[in-house]
């Protein structure tokens, strides 16, 4: 009923919100791009999304297409898989940032594994500078992790806004230095925090620095301070600082999965948990319920 080939335009343009720039990414003309959607939408008796000129929009149909659309597509790459016959083995080195510590990431790996039980999967979940890091001296085969301002690699998964947190008692006093909850560096958040306080004259103080998420996520539910973070993964127990509080914009951030060049012996499970990581999306887009209180793992 839904043509594969539709569903991944619509799931490009539904992270992109540009036609144009979903066109790039898949290597079609933009005329192409709004046809698939066309006949998607025909094919679905709804609209998907709203757009003018000037922006586009998921409708509530649009979201709901979103999982099911994920769904199709992995179960179509998981029939050719057993199909075709192919068996992906060897070891893969997979490194994800802490990010995705409390999204449903796990979820993903573990389709995976089910999938591909003949490749050894090791994980490590650092943070996205340390992950570029051991990338670049070929001691991981792919990394999902934030892509690093200026540089254009990678192949997208999602973008997202950052913002500033805190918990939901915290009141931030315009006078004094404001309190950060921070990465250690080489932290791509962290950096754009400070630039972010330091473009707008804005005087700061750490009061909190830590490798690990649930780390910051305690200090800032104590309320020690605020900590920038993607808007679409706040975890539960912590807020969005208002813009009252005069903190200035931190702009938007791209994730994107890279390969490494090192093993070519790990290059098609690399593809393969690509290929699930982007066919299981929508999983990314969605933190874990967690009481607050309980830090997993």
């Amino acid at each position: 009923m839904y043509d594969p080939s539709h569903l991944r335009t619509f799931l490009s343009v539904a992270q992109t919100l540009n036609f144009t720039r979903a066109a790039r990414r898949l290597g079609l003309r933009q005329s192409t791009v709004s046809q698939h959607v066309r006949r998607l939408e025909e094919a679905a008796g709804r609209q998907l999304f709203t757009r003018d000129t000037h922006s586009v929009e998921l409708t509530e149909d649009g979201e709901a297409m979103l999982g099911f659309a994920h769904r199709i597509l992995e179960a179509h790459e998981r029939a050719a898989a057993f199909f075709t016959g192919t068996r992906v083995r060897g070891r893969l080195r997979f490194g994800a940032s802490e990010d995705f510590v409390l999204t449903r990431l796990p979820e993903v790996l573990e389709g995976f594994r089910h999938d591909h039980p003949e490749v050894d999967l090791e994980l490590t979940v650092e943070l996205s500078g340390t992950l570029y890091e051991r990338l670049a001296a070929g001691r991981l085969d792919l990394v999902l992790a934030k892509r690093r301002p200026g540089d254009p690699g990678g192949e997208f998964v999602r973008q997202d806004r950052l913002v500033w947190i805190g918990a939901e008692r915290l009141r931030l006093d315009p006078d004094r230095p404001v309190p950060l909850i921070v990465y250690p560096p080489p932290g791509i958040t962290r950096d754009r925090a400070m630039e972010a306080l330091r473009r707008q004259g804005r005087e700061w103080r750490v009061v909190c620095t830590s490798g690990s998420l649930n780390g910051l996520i305690a200090a800032a539910r104590a309320g020690l301070g605020v900590m920038a973070h993607s808007r679409g993964l706040i975890p539960p127990g912590l807020v969005r600082v208002p813009d009252r509080a005069g903190l200035p914009d931190l702009g938007r951030v791209d994730f994107v999965l890279v390969h490494g060049r090192h093993r070519p012996a790990a290059r098609d499970a690399a593809d393969a948990l690509a290929a699930a990581v982007l066919a299981g999306g929508d999983r990314l887009h969605r933190p874990q319920r967690t009481e607050p209180g309980h830090f997993p793992g």
